[in-house]
């Protein structure tokens, strides 16, 4: 795993946490396209992910806040997120999160 290349903070962190149905059929492509979406939408710095077949939990990275909310409401962005209610997870939690400080060690 890599991590996001994130400037010096104040930034965001939006934290997805999912428990998952066991449907699969599409999920791969959606996730895909969310990607997409927010590599291409203004403000984003970054993603990192991780989960199984029952748990996944994605941080994303952004400029602010305002940028985050815009994302949440673009038309196929809507659509993706209806579909995971209805089909993909059986819960989920969404956490915004202001990055205050940031630090690290690399071997």
């Amino acid at each position: 795993m890599t991590y996001a290349d994130t400037p010096q903070p104040p930034y965001y962190a939006a934290i997805f946490s999912s428990t998952h149905t066991g449907a699969h059929e599409n999920y791969a492509e959606d996730t895909e396209t969310v990607l997409e979406l927010a590599k291409n939408h203004p403000g984003f710095l970054g993603v990192e992910a991780t989960g199984d077949d029952d748990l996944s939990i994605a941080v994303s990275y952004w400029d602010s806040d305002d940028t985050i909310r815009a994302f949440k409401q673009l038309a196929e962005h809507l659509i993706i997120q209806k579909r995971g209610r209805d089909t993909y997870y059986r819960s989920y939690k969404m956490r915004i999160a202001r990055v205050e400080r940031d630090y690290g060690f690399n071997a």
